[in-house]
């Protein structure tokens, strides 16, 4: 079986950093955010880590020729997404103000929904074997 390995090893980073932040969230951020700003955080490191499966799967399954449009929409969507939530929900810690990116958060969702969708078609002209 012929494996990607750009989607592993983005799978995997992305797996290394989600944990690191979901620890970081959990323990360093617990005492200085607001209850709502560490939810936001908590959705970010949650996503990115559902996307880390996800490229870890899609680097057993998938063939080359229908990787590349999926690795980018997966890579950039959730780097936009989970990537602007961090930054948004600790500005208050950094005592930089991101509202200026608030907008990069649903362009992120967007490509993350793109990309599923393209994987349910996809899946639905597979044919059995």
């Amino acid at each position: 079986m012929q494996t990607n390995r750009k989607f592993l090893v983005t799978g995997a980073i992305f797996g290394l950093i989600a944990v690191i932040l979901g620890a970081f969230g959990a323990h360093g951020l617990k005492e200085t955010l607001s209850e709502a700003s560490l939810n936001s955080f908590e959705t970010g490191v949650r996503f990115q880590m559902y996307h880390a499966f996800l490229m870890l799967i899609l680097g057993i399954i998938i063939t080359e020729k229908d990787s590349k449009l999926l690795f980018y929409l997966f890579l950039f969507g959730t780097l936009l997404f989970s990537g602007s939530i961090y930054l948004l929900s600790t500005s208050t810690v950094t005592g930089v103000d991101f509202s200026a990116i608030a907008l990069v958060t649903p362009v992120g969702g967007g490509l993350l929904i793109v990309g599923w969708f393209l994987l349910v078609l996809k899946f639905i002209k597979l044919k059995n074997k």
